[in-house]
């Protein structure tokens, strides 16, 4: 079905062999700390499916990743989750979210989008396609 994704790969705080401070840089702490307290409806419902390794893999929320900041992140699938709002829906959103996805590549992550409505109307579907992606 889907192909199988390769674990391991850095970590949380692991620094890139250019010295530049890969994951959760210390510039954007405060914004991943309010992120995570004013955190979505769907990124709440998404969050109380996938945290305490339910999935079988460990997921964060709100990872910084080089100057972005990813909504969900799991370090031993290299897997980006990104829930899209109405807001995601615009051009140049499509455009920016591009070269965001076009950066965590570069980092060999892999990225998967959602929209908040798939989230909310059909969770238990993102999910299993989540599942079976991972696996």
């Amino acid at each position: 079905m889907f192909p199988p994704l390769a674990r391991g790969g850095l970590g949380w705080g692991m620094v890139r062999s250019d010295s530049v401070q890969l994951f959760n840089d210390a510039h954007y702490k405060s914004r991943r700390q309010t992120l995570r307290k004013n955190s979505t409806y769907p990124e709440q419902l998404f969050w109380q499916v996938v945290r305490d390794r339910q999935l079988g893999f460990k997921f964060r929320r709100q990872q910084g990743i080089g100057h972005y900041i990813a909504d969900f992140y799991c370090a031993d699938c290299q897997l980006v989750v990104e829930l899209d709002g109405d807001s995601h829906f615009t051009h140049e959103a499509k455009q920016y979210d591009h070269l965001r996805d076009e950066f965590f590549n570069s980092c060999g992550l892999k990225v998967l989008r959602f929209t908040n409505k798939q989230i909310v109307e059909d969770l238990s579907a993102v999910i299993e396609y989540l599942r079976r992606f991972m696996h």
